[in-house]
């Protein structure tokens, strides 16, 4: 719909320079001759041209219906289209390829049904026209237009006019659907972007904080804890001090993860089980308290095992955000499955599937942005950091997800860098 309210416009000016040339086109005719012509007919189709024009902007201004307006102002430039015909001669005058303009209106405006809704209709009303006018329904506009045609002829000139309308949707329906394809690619290459600009803003800025926060927070910390088992507290006190240091917690996983998205560290790889580290994720949740019992977390994850040559450290992350964002949209409870899907010798699939509120479409867009969050008090850096590792493996992540509907994600990562040191799934 959005489409076709940016194009209303362009077509209503495209139809006014249209009808503007074929005017002036006219003008400098009946000023070069010395025979009068007469084109008064013609000046009232012109005339009708610019008040269906106004009368489409003012649709446009006040009116919502936006598709309904593209079809209309096809239907109206259709007869138009067969007036002029009419009124230049017919079959005689071949003017009949003005039809075509209506239908490449239709393609780049409402998309490929009505191209062939355009072409239809232009086939109809210009081999009505024909018939019309040769069987001597329809009389011609002057008597010097009359001319005798055959049979074959005019059967001739009808089907050529249909072929032409058709071919022309067609070839204009492929058209607009590369420029489609083109443009969602661009707005996809466009919102990367935008993404790798935050990414290295994030970089900056995580550099910057870490030079200046984690070590005075670490001192921080660290004197509170041991202020904390040296003093004789009350509790109240007590929970102070709990408060501080959770919050250093909190402040440090902060600025790791900034690190970890702009400046991760050298990593060191080896094989291990990915089951076992998301197992081990699971309990490091639940001494958390994160996992407070409220959520039913199920899956294969816990009899298959998931042999993989990487970083664990990094999988520990991606688990880590992944279930905790879960869980952040499961406040009321709900279950999160974990299955291990196979695909092939040469790749391993992880998905996850919650129960939560889901993600509208620009939510989805938007999830690995950095700095996005949906989520009260989040600081949209947990996914970003996933999306980063994954790409980082040259994985892929597929998101699933509607509005109160629950949200799947699969992850799905290739073998080939594990071939000589083993990767495989076992236990499916």
């Amino acid at each position: 719909m959005t489409i076709v309210k940016q194009n209303i416009p362009s077509m209503i000016i495209a139809r006014l320079i249209i009808v503007t040339t074929l005017l002036v086109a006219a003008i400098v005719i009946q000023l070069s001759t010395v025979s009068f012509l007469p084109l008064g007919p013609f000046y009232i189709l012109i005339s009708s041209s610019y008040a269906l024009s106004l009368l489409y902007l003012l649709l446009f201004r006040w009116d919502a219906h936006f598709r309904f307006q593209a079809y209309l102002q096809i239907l109206f430039d259709l007869f138009l289209i067969t007036a002029f015909v009419y009124i230049s001669g017919g079959v005689g005058g071949n003017l009949y390829f003005v039809y075509i303009l209506a239908i490449v209106a239709a393609s780049l405006v409402l998309g490929n049904r009505a191209a062939y809704f355009a072409a239809s209709l232009a086939a109809i009303l210009f081999g009505a026209l024909a018939d019309g006018m040769f069987y001597g329904l329809i009389p011609y506009f002057r008597e010097d237009q009359f001319r005798e045609l055959s049979i074959g002829l005019l059967l001739y000139t009808i089907f050529l006019a249909w072929a032409l309308f058709f071919v022309m949707a067609f070839l204009v329906n492929h058209l607009a659907m590369s420029l489609r394809n083109t443009r969602e690619a661009l707005a996809d290459a466009r919102r990367e972007l935008e993404i790798k600009e935050r990414q290295a803003a994030a970089g900056r800025m995580s550099a910057l904080i870490a030079h200046e926060i984690r070590n005075p927070l670490a001192a921080i910390s660290g004197s509170v804890q041991v202020l904390k088992n040296e003093l004789a507290l009350n509790a109240e006190q007590s929970t102070l001090m709990d408060i501080v240091l959770k919050e250093s917690r909190r402040v440090s996983q902060s600025i790791d993860q900034f690190l970890n998205l702009a400046s991760p560290g050298k990593e060191v790889f080896t094989t291990f089980d990915l089951s076992f580290m998301l197992r081990e994720t699971l309990i490091m949740l639940n001494m958390s308290g994160d996992l407070d019992g409220r959520i039913a977390i199920s899956g294969n994850f816990e009899t298959t095992k998931a042999v993989f040559f990487g970083s664990p450290s990094q999988f520990k992350q991606i688990f880590w955000n992944l279930i905790r964002n879960a869980l952040q949209a499961m406040p009321q409870g709900g279950s999160l499955s974990i299955d291990w899907l196979r695909e092939g010798k040469d790749r391993l699939s992880l998905r996850f599937a919650d129960t939560g509120k889901g993600m509208t479409q620009n939510e989805q867009e938007r999830m690995f942005e950095p700095f996005y969050s949906r989520f009260e008090g989040g600081r949209g850096l947990g996914l970003a950091v996933v999306q980063k590792i994954v790409d980082d493996y040259e994985g892929k992540i597929r998101v699933s997800s509607a509005a109160d509907k629950g949200t799947e994600i699969l992850i799905t990562l290739p073998l080939k860098a594990a071939k000589k040191e083993g990767g495989e799934l076992r236990g499916l």
